[in-house]
């Protein structure tokens, strides 16, 4: 089972804003450039705002990168550097503080594959720091990982699992990456989110398993997400709204029909396509089909983004020589 959620804050304020023609109230936005990436700090401050946009109070930043170049090393390093940046802002960890990474997934299904991918890349420093201390330059901090698989797999909760790791070993931070499903097309595999609230897997295909947050680990959760897929209905909606948006504009000289167009509910039209495709063809998910190169690739940008996060006083061409 996908452990792929919906959540993107960023989403759910859009969908405010077109409802309520004004910002949430108690959330906080900002938007900029930041070497050629947009990034969107959503911080929800209170109550209020967390009961309007559905999430609880943190920090959720998203982060729209240009479409990846898989063969582009340069490329993929800025993003690396651009995630890392930006995990800084919601990390505190010091010095010879441990972390534990947890990659969620089914490393068997590819859209679902990018925790374990990340996992597998991570430098990973744990052991090394306990057993040979001597060997390991100053700057490097005990980093830890695992990759759970899924219910389906496993016959275990993940968040269990991950609770008696971090019950055992005492991390001080966890880092939970998984794969998201989104609510708009253009999103897939080319925006990065990062939340300070933790996660809820599966809850993006109506599957929502025990949540990763503090409460539950007792620890920092950090979380790292990247859209895989839309649901069908998701995809018929967006073709639907590009196609009013298009009658809309050419139908500006009859009024009753402009008029009947610009009434369209937008959100009824969305629920209707979705009970529609849910009678006809189930809960489906729709992937681009340059899926396996697009999880690799932001995979190894993910991972080197933790990479950098964690060891601040290593270069990128070092953590690369050290993981290939």
């Amino acid at each position: 089972m996908f452990s792929i959620r919906t959540d993107l804050a960023v989403e759910a304020r859009e969908i405010y804003q077109k409802e309520n023609g004004k910002e949430v109230p108690g959330v906080v936005v900002d938007v900029n450039e930041d070497d050629g990436i947009r990034v969107t700090t959503v911080k929800i401050e209170d109550e209020m705002g967390s009961k309007i946009m559905g999430k609880p109070k943190g920090t959720y930043i998203t982060m729209e990168i240009p479409k990846i170049n898989h063969y582009d090393a340069n490329m993929q390093d800025d993003l690396s550097r651009g995630v890392a940046k930006q995990l800084s802002k919601v990390i505190s960890i010091k010095d010879g503080q441990t972390a534990f990474v947890v990659g969620l997934g089914n490393w068997n299904v590819t859209p679902d594959a990018l925790g374990p991918k990340v996992v597998s890349r991570l430098m990973i420093t744990r052991h090394l720091k306990k057993y040979v201390p001597d060997t390991i330059d100053e700057g490097i901090n005990p980093v830890c990982a695992l990759a759970p698989g899924v219910l389906g797999l496993t016959g275990i909760e993940t968040a269990e699992v991950v609770q008696g790791v971090v019950e055992k070993i005492k991390p001080d931070v966890l880092i939970v990456i998984d794969a998201l499903a989104s609510r708009k097309t253009e999103r897939v595999a080319t925006t990065i989110q990062i939340g300070d609230t933790g996660i809820s897997p599966g809850s993006g295909v109506g599957n929502r398993r025990m949540e990763f947050n503090t409460k539950t680990m007792g620890i920092p959760v950090i979380a790292i997400g990247v859209p895989t897929v839309v649901d069908a209905a998701t995809l018929a909606n967006d073709t639907m709204d590009m196609m009013l948006d298009r009658l809309i504009e050419q139908t500006k000289n009859n009024k009753e029909f402009y008029k009947m167009l610009k009434n369209v509910d937008k959100n009824e039209k969305y629920m209707m396509i979705r009970e529609i495709l849910s009678l006809e063809n189930g809960n489906m998910m729709v992937t681009p089909k340059e899926i396996d190169s697009l999880v690799d690739t932001m995979s190894k940008i993910i991972a080197n983004g933790i990479n950098i996060a964690l060891h601040p006083s290593i270069e990128l061409k070092d953590i690369n020589k050290y993981i290939n």
